[in-house]
């Protein structure tokens, strides 16, 4: 047996003692407890020495946990490991030196269980395909890698987990962490498809050259591959087709599995661990028309920089499917009895939320009983700045969707004020509240709230013990008086506002607005209009009228100013 000490197992931060013996290897913490581990000599498929982060490594690659990581050793150490290596394993432990020119560009190697990152044919770093959750194509020639975080930040060391199976636990604890890397690569390239089953079909003969096609498209197909992150282990329980999505906005297929759902869509596709779902909520839409279903996820579903703590998705009520659980019967029987049914036919919305409760094990979150709008609603329309959504009462909590998805616990809620905001016509309609947070937490305000809604929101924060403060009584006096004041300016019979022109006595002539061009607007308003005919034929006439006896006598008129005569030249 060979032992060596002050070694690290997949980039721990707890050191041990690591042992080689003839039927295999093993590591083990110095500072005892949990986190041994252990790899049969016929599990080492090979083994890699090279510079690391403290001193040199041994990297091994084994059939069932992918890349082990050990590292701590000394470079004397070298001869020592790799004769052991040869007798023991019949393996050679091959050094392999890391390219150091500092370039960000080179060859993209796909190996057996990682990516290598070539500069000058030495890999510049190495990606292990455990450590990758995600992939996406970012641009045309741009292919974003995300990896997997650590579920617990106190969950130790890789090895403390039992090997590199678990994903995404390598630095775990570590206070800086690799979460995306993205590629540019432009240009195109040729697909080699294998001849036959077991190929690898990456050698020159043993391949065969398919079509050429964007080369970040084959990057990212070929990735998706490698960390099986298209494919989950076992079938496809259930899959809706093209379901809209609020957050993140855009129409995804719902693939739902044992452990993990995947959302496809045209540029993005997520693969989420049941075990990150941590709220699941029903509500129902206002518009008497769709069905909201928010997911809570923790960590956050990530999109470049943006993250999405909530998936809201909306589904039609009258919408219904016909579905077949395409899962074995005794599997049903044994772990999903009473959670699961083989045949649903059902509005799409409750079909959704009863695989997914029966998958994950989570309840579902319905609003409260308690709270009723004015418009016998669950939810009230308001707006979180400018962006417009719903507020839902739940019996703990209350939740804003669509955009920015807000989470708002009972729990953590100081005080809610009523307050008016604006004009005093605009805020006798409408109001808003504030949720004032405890332990210094960022206070949430809602605006635009109808004024009918005041009171069963009222009701609502009393029965729950909420402390409410109601700024809106101190001046109800001041916007009613605001309010009866327009309206007498409207009806008023004594002294009203200045009206312009239109308080001009009768009798005055606007002498401005009389034009001594030639051009004569036509007198079509006039009643006593009658034809087109010169200004003196029209004096004439009224002259006659005037004369004659026999004209019916009229009402007295005001005198209307008597036209200017053209005057001839």
């Amino acid at each position: 047996m060979e032992a060596f000490n002050d070694t690290y197992l997949n980039l721990s931060k707890r050191h041990g003692i690591t042992r080689f013996a003839e039927s295999g290897w093993g590591w083990k913490p110095s500072s005892g407890g949990e986190g041994t581990y252990t790899l049969d000599q016929s599990q080492i498929v090979s083994a890699q020495w090279s510079r690391a982060a403290r001193g040199y490594e041994v990297k091994v690659l084994s059939r069932n946990d992918g890349i082990i990581q050990i590292d701590g050793f000394k470079q004397e150490d070298y001869e020592r490991i790799a004769k052991l290596f040869k007798l023991w394993y019949g393996t050679t432990l091959e050094n392999r030196e890391h390219a150091l020119r500092g370039w960000n560009w080179g060859k993209a190697d796909f190996g057996k269980a990682e990516l290598s990152f070539n500069v000058a044919n030495r890999p510049a770093f190495e990606i292990p395909y455990t450590e990758i959750s995600n992939t996406n194509l970012a641009g045309k020639n741009e292919v974003a890698v995300d990896f997997s975080l650590p579920a617990d930040g106190d969950a130790g060391t890789n090895g403390a987990l039992g090997g590199a199976r678990f994903r995404g636990k390598k630095s775990a604890g570590a206070k800086d962490q690799l979460v995306e890397m993205r590629f540019y690569i432009p240009g195109v390239a040729s697909k080699k498809e294998k001849k036959a089953e077991g190929e690898e079909g990456e050698g020159g003969s043993d391949g065969e050259e398919g079509g050429e096609q964007n080369a970040a498209n084959l990057f990212y197909e070929t990735l998706i591959e490698k960390a099986e992150i298209g494919e989950v282990a076992g079938d496809t329980y259930a899959t809706f087709l093209d379901i809209l999505h609020l957050t993140p906005r855009g129409r995804f297929d719902i693939d739902m599995y044992e452990s993990s759902f995947r959302l496809r869509g045209k540029t993005y596709d997520y693969k989420i661990q049941f075990d990150h779902v941590k709220k699941f909520m029903v509500l129902p839409k206002p518009d008497d028309m769709h069905t909201l279903i928010t997911v809570g996820l923790d960590p956050p579903l990530r999109q470049g920089q943006t993250r999405y703590p909530f998936l809201v998705m909306q589904f039609k009520r009258d919408e219904e499917v016909n579905l077949d659980l395409n899962m074995k019967e005794e599997l049903l029987e044994s772990k999903y009895k009473d959670k699961l049914q083989s045949h649903y036919e059902a509005p799409i919305s409750v079909v959704v939320s009863d695989i997914f409760r029966g998958l994950t094990g989570k309840r579902i979150t319905k609003p409260s009983r308690e709270f009723i709008s004015h418009h016998e609603q669950s939810g009230v329309k308001c707006s979180i700045k400018a962006n417009e959504g719903h507020l839902f009462c739940l019996d703990k909590a209350f939740m804003f969707v669509p955009k920015p998805a807000t989470y708002i616990s009972m729990d953590n809620i100081a005080s809610v004020t009523m307050s008016r905001v604006g004009g005093a016509m605009a805020a006798s309609r409408t109001f808003d509240i504030t949720f004032t947070m405890k332990a210094g937490m960022a206070d949430h305000q809602f605006s635009n709230i109808n004024r009918e809604e005041q009171q069963p929101l009222e009701n609502f924060f009393r029965a729950k013990k909420i402390k409410t403060v109601n700024e809106m009584a101190d001046d109800s006096g001041a916007i009613l008086a605001a309010a009866l004041q327009d309206d007498d300016l409207a009806s008023s019979d004594g002294e009203v506002a200045n009206r312009g022109s239109a308080d001009e006595d009768d009798e005055s002539v606007d002498e401005d607005f009389q034009a001594e061009s030639e051009s004569e607007v036509g007198e079509e308003f006039d009643e006593n209009h009658e034809s087109d005919d010169s200004d003196e034929e029209m004096a004439d006439a009224d002259g006659d009228a005037g004369a004659g006896g026999d004209a019916p006598e009229e009402p007295e008129l005001v005198e209307r100013p008597k036209k200017k005569q053209k005057v001839s030249k």
